[in-house]
């Protein structure tokens, strides 16, 4: 199990590294966006997301990355398609998306370092499966989440 995890943060890292925004001038088009809410109570942050693909491409698979203000408590689970790649930071995959379709809901918890009253996240698209992204405004999401309990929708 140990080694599955490191294989997955591993795997994810790699996306980081060759999966920029720079892409060939033939490589299809997809516009992928992501839409959601967050909920911070006692130091825990629930995410749930849906991504979309408003096409004109179908995306094979895609990465998303959620990055919080706050540091994350050293020990996490995470979800079977998801790893933490840094202090502040997880990646997430998509699965596949079809053009002009919403992908399966990411669903997501995660404890923060101490008991922060608030913190930020900010959601982006790292890889999109090699699909060129011309509208990168609506993959950028940033929410401030209070712990009130209360979701905050992005």
């Amino acid at each position: 199990m140990r080694r599955m995890r490191g294989l997955a943060v591993w795997g994810a890292m790699g996306v980081l590294a060759v999966g920029s925004p720079a892409v060939a001038r033939d490589a299809a088009e997809a516009d992928l966006s992501y839409h959601g809410f967050a909920v911070l109570h006692g130091g825990r942050v629930d995410v749930r997301l849906t991504p979309r693909n408003h096409g004109p491409a179908d995306v094979a698979d895609a990465t998303v990355r959620l990055r919080w203000s706050v540091p994350l408590a050293r020990a996490q689970r995470m979800p079977d398609g998801c790893a933490r790649t840094g202090e502040r930071s997880v990646v997430c995959r998509t699965g596949a998306l079809a053009a002009d379709t919403l992908g399966e809901r990411i669903e997501l918890g995660v404890r923060l370092r101490g008991r922060p009253a608030e913190a930020t996240l900010d959601v982006d698209t790292v890889w999109a499966g090699g699909a060129v992204d011309r509208n990168r405004a609506n993959d950028r999401q940033q929410v401030l989440v209070l712990d009130t309990g209360d979701a905050y929708y992005f």
